[in-house]
């Protein structure tokens, strides 16, 4: 399951996690955000023991900015409540399992 994250559940569903999050920040005209999103479903179901979500920029815009989000796709990895990892553009599926 990949949740969509907005501001109005980050601090539940992302910050207070007791599991890490993977965090997709992405935007439905960006092309390379595009061709990431069905890698993350299919990570999400090959890993179980990671929350992943997306995050539009254009909708959430505070939330991009405060995770210095200038290009995009762009994910983070959040454990414990703080980002600890973060990486630009296109991911495959064993970049996203070595990520995580």
């Amino acid at each position: 399951m990949v949740y969509k994250i907005t501001a109005g559940n980050f601090e539940e569903e992302v910050l207070k996690s007791k599991e890490p999050v993977l965090v997709d920040f992405w935007a439905s005209w960006c092309g390379p955000c595009q061709m990431q999103g069905p890698v993350i479903e299919q990570a999400a179901e090959e890993l179980p023991q990671v929350k992943f979500g997306k995050l539009n920029v254009d909708e959430e815009g505070e939330l991009a900015q405060k995770y210095g989000v200038m290009s995009i796709p762009m994910l983070v990895l959040f454990q414990d409540g703080q980002a600890v990892r973060k990486a630009v553009g296109f991911h495959s599926l064993e970049q996203i399992k070595k990520m995580v």
